[in-house]
Formats: C-alpha cells, structure tokens, sequence
C-alpha cells in the first residue's frame, strides 16, 4: 500500500495516522462538518469532507466513502474501530472497487459478527459456554419465554452488535419485554441491524479478553490478556494487561481458546475474543470483536507490538513479525477518559472543550482526539482520550496513575476524571482483598461524586460560500468565530425545572416515548428513551401522577428542555 484511507474519526484516527507514518505510507483522512477542526484531519496528509448530517449520512455512508478513496488515489482503507469496522458490506466494497481492505475477510466478519454464528463456532472448538437461544429472538414476547426457559438474570443483545450497545440485562420477568425493545433500538440505531438473541448473564462477571493477531500465512498468534470488567451501560471505562489475578490454568484456557476460535474462523489481522469470568470461575465465551479494539494500547505496552503496524503488515500480505507470544513486560492500565458525567450517572456532556492538559512523565502515553480548542459533538460517542500508564508491576502502574490522572485537567465539559481519580484508591479495584470489581460494579457498588455544573453544547456556526480552484467549483465551510476573532459561543447553564417538569438530562434525540399523553404513571415508571453520544437513556417519572407531553418523539433537545409535565 502507498496511501491509507481512514474510515473513522477522533483518537483512532490520528492513532493510526501514525501508525502509517511509522510504516511509510500516506494518510487520507475523512471528516463530517462537526469536525471540521479535528485533531485527526489536521494530521494527515489529506483530508476530504463529508458534508453535513448524522452520521448515517457521513462516517456510515459506505459509497461516499468508497468515492473519496477513489478520489484520493488511495489503495487501502482502514475501518479502525466502530462505525463500519465490522460491517461486512463494507468490507466488500473496499475490496470490490480494488482497494487493500486493512482487517479480516468479509466472510470471517459475517461468521464471527453473526454473534450467534460464533458461538456455534466456539462450540465446535470446545470453548466454555453458558445456555444461549439458537438464534435471534423473534420479539419481547418470545424473548420472555426463553427467560422463563433459561432462568434470569437474562442478557439480551444484539446479533450483530460490540462494545456493549445494544445489550440490556433484565433482572426480572417484568422488564424482559421492555428490555428486548430498548436493545432492538439500540442496535438498528448503532448496527442498522435489530436483531438479538437471549443468554444466560453470570450473575458478577468479571470481562475477560484476549488479543489474536493472524497473518495470511495460517500464523495465528495470542498477546495476552485484558480485564475490561471497569464498565457502566455495559461499555468499558478501565482495562489493564494483563489481566490480573487469574490463576495459570485459566489463563491457558482463555488463551487456547482464543486461538481455537480465530484459527477455525481462518482469522486474520487483529480481533478480540471476549469472555466472562463468574466469582466462582465459571468461563464463558461472549464475542469475537473482528476490529481493533480502544484497548489495544495496553497489550502495546506490555509486548512491545504495535499492533496497528502489524495490522498494515498483514494487510500487504507480509507475515506476522513475531513467531510466539512475547512475555509481558510489565503492567498497563488504560484510563478512558469521555465527556461524561459520573455524578449523573454518567451522562454525555458535548460542548466546547476550553482547557486540555495531559500528564507526561515516566509511564504516561496520552492517546488523545482533542485539544484545548476543540468542540465535542453530540453526535459521535463520549471518548476525548485515552490515558495509558505503565509499570513494571501494577503496583507500580497504579502509583504513576494517580500521579497522572492528579495532572490531567479538563475543563468546559465535563468528564469522567473525578471517577478514575476515585477508581485508583478502591480497595476493590487495588485488589487488596482480591479482585472485587464487575462488570455492573459501577452501578451496584460505586458512590458517584457530586455532579459537575451542566453546560449547553456548543452548535459552530460556519458561513458558507464556494471557490474555483482550475476551474472546478469546491463547497467551502469556515467557522464564524475565525472572522469574529473570537471564541465560539460561551456556555451557559441549563435551567432549572420547576416542580412536575420532566427535563431533558442532556442534549439529544428523544427517540421514543414509553407512555402515552394522560397516561397515569408511578414512581419510577419509564417515560421516555432518550439517545446521544451513542447512549441510549431512560428517562423515569420521580413522582406519581398524570403526564402532559411536551416534546414530540424525534425531537433534538437541549439540556434542561422541558419534554413533559405532571400533575
């Protein structure tokens, strides 16, 4: 390959801009009009616009990508991670307009994908597996039968899904019908595909995974270990390599059946085999991730691989630059830090970043998407950067990160800072009487912070108008604020509501209605589904009473929007 397309935005962008760079080919980057002073398109060597509009019609607009490369003489895409990285009509269409598609064949994406495929597939290997339905559930009605078949908890997700959307887990046989529909929603909105399947949830899970690497030579090779378990909506906040206190034997199980996995797939380039991992040391197989996954830069750290060089590697046909898995040398911990809010249940919070300083120093990497200037969209999900800290122990590790997350500081929107500040001093975390934390740790056993003061995102205003470059007529967009001489617009707070006003928690889409205009609702009844930042949230009636709606399903919001009142 000479020139690499980027089929992404934000910190895996410019994470693999580099990593061409390091590997001596050039770098075509894309970017919607909301990032049109992106930190990733100001890196590369090109970059092309997308235009306006959700992200359906920008990042996840495969022919208007497919356009661009053609147009930038690029040879070879890379999906990085989310959007279309695990799509397989992608795939074909990079590889049916003659390009190098950077990841596994479309075929081994479509088996391992299909979620319910893989675990047919990790059946046939013998890897550990709990009851699952056979296939896609056909709607709540059914995925409630199986719940009363299988036993609860029940986890219900989606067929075609990853990193935790489109999956809900229903503790009880009331809201399993409920729940199936909030993932179905979740998925057609993240996958375009609705489709779930039931399974059995380990009550207490710890989220075991490891990395595989493949090349096309029929080398399959295992680096190690991660716990993701630190997660809130089913998405992770903290992962570290290798996984800590595990015992050898299930370290080499987790280990062989990754392989197995990945080798009767014929796996190549970089994926993720995922599993849980019970109190009582029960090992399930969850999903193959067939991407590069955010935390790959704590198994870099650990084996000295860079992982996405090593996926361009493979990509040019050349083997794996490694015969055996490399001992780890050391500890990471990888810190995601998002535009949320931990003190209201870690709520997006888009808007105008005004001040972004990163920690240095020894065993400190900053992977980040942002700087001091930049704006955060409501869009595209909550991940600003990524903090990686490293030691020759986790003690050690642990000790550089409250150093590190100490010197980081954000300001202008809010961020998940105050809860790995907190993370880092729990016991449950640290590990002093053995690994306490789970995957629904957060949400059971965490004491948030106070909340942060609420802002309202930040909308750029562009002036548009058109140049001639030859001849040829180009679209031109540039921010206001460049010809104001002037920062974009200041922030302020989102009101108050005043008594029996529902509000918006925060800006974006109200997506559905649970309730009807003068229905009757309780305590705690759902009201209303609300989605931004790639999250999809519930919002509840804290009183009884009978409910007026406001705002109309469809509707973008701002925060503090009063959606509904009760009386």
């Amino acid at each position: 390959m000479k020139k690499l397309l980027i089929a992404n935005r934000g910190e895996i962008a410019l994470r693999i801009i580099r990593a061409a760079r390091d590997y001596g080919v050039q770098s075509v980057a894309i970017y919607a009009e909301d990032d049109f002073d992106a930190l990733h398109m100001r890196a590369a060597d090109e970059a092309f616009g997308l235009g306006a509009g959700r992200p359906a019609e920008t990042y996840l607009n495969i022919e208007k990508i497919i356009a661009i490369a053609q147009r930038a003489g690029a040879d070879a895409v890379h999906p990085g991670y989310g959007f279309l990285s695990e799509r397989v009509e992608f795939a074909q269409s990079v590889i049916d307009a003659g390009l190098i598609w950077v990841g596994p064949r479309p075929d081994v994406i479509a088996a391992l994908g299909d979620k319910v495929a893989a675990r047919r597939i990790a059946q046939q290997v013998g890897a550990p597996l709990v009851k699952g339905s056979d296939g896609p559930l056909a709607d709540g009605a059914a995925a409630l039968a199986f719940a009363r078949e299988v036993g609860l908890p029940l986890a219900i997700k989606a067929a075609f899904g990853g990193g935790g959307r489109g999956m809900k887990v229903a503790h009880h046989l009331s809201e399993v019908a409920a729940l199936f529909d909030a993932a179905q929603r979740e998925a057609v909105e993240a996958f375009g595909r609705g489709a779930c399947y039931g399974e059995q949830f380990l009550t207490r899970p710890r989220h075991v995974e490891v990395q595989v690497i493949a090349d096309q030579h029929g080398n399959v090779q295992v680096l190690g270990t991660r716990d993701c378990s630190l997660q809130r909506r089913n998405q992770k906040l903290v992962e570290e390599a290798p996984a800590p206190f595990l015992s050898d034997a299930q370290r080499d199980r987790l280990h062989s059946a990754a392989r197995d996995i990945c080798a009767a797939a014929g796996y190549t380039s970089a994926g993720t085999v995922e599993f849980l991992l019970s109190s009582d040391g029960v090992i399930s197989f969850l999903e193959v991730n067939t991407r590069l996954q955010v935390e790959h830069g704590v198994t870099e750290e650990v084996t000295g691989l860079d992982i996405v060089v090593e996926q361009l590697r493979i990509a040019d046909g050349l083997p794996l630059s490694i015969n055996e898995m490399p001992a780890p040398r050391g500890h990471a911990i990888e810190f995601r830090i998002n535009a949320e809010d931990p003190g209201r249940g870690f709520l997006p919070t888009p808007g105008q970043i005004t001040a972004f300083n990163a920690p240095s120093g020894p065993g400190v990497r900053v992977d980040s998407g942002v700087d001091g200037r930049s704006v955060v969209p409501g869009v595209y999900d909550s991940l600003l950067a990524k903090l990686i800290v490293t030691g020759p122990t986790r003690a050690i590790a642990l000790a550089r990160a409250r150093r590190a997350l100490a010197e980081f500081q954000i300001e202008g929107v809010a961020s998940v800072l105050p809860f790995h500040r907190a993370i880092v001093d729990a016991p449950a975390f640290i590990g002093t009487e053995g690994f306490g934390v789970y995957t629904n740790w957060i949400e059971t056993q965490w004491q948030p912070p106070a909340p942060a003061p609420r802002v309202d995102p930040v909308d750029p205003q562009m002036i548009r108008s058109f140049i001639e470059i030859d001849g040829k007529r180009h679209a031109l967009g540039l921010p206001l604020a460049l010809f104001a001489g002037a920062a974009p617009p200041a922030q302020a707070a989102a009101p108050e509501a005043s008594a029996g006003e529902i509000c918006a928690p925060f800006a974006g889409s109200l997506l559905q209605w649970l309730v009807a205009d003068g229905d009757e609702v309780h305590e705690g009844t759902p009201l209303a589904a609300i989605e931004a930042m790639k999250m999809e949230t519930q919002v509840t009636a804290e009183s009884a009473g009978r409910i007026t709606l406001v705002a109309q399903a469809g509707a973008m919001l701002a925060p503090g929007q009063v959606i509904a009142r009760l009386r």
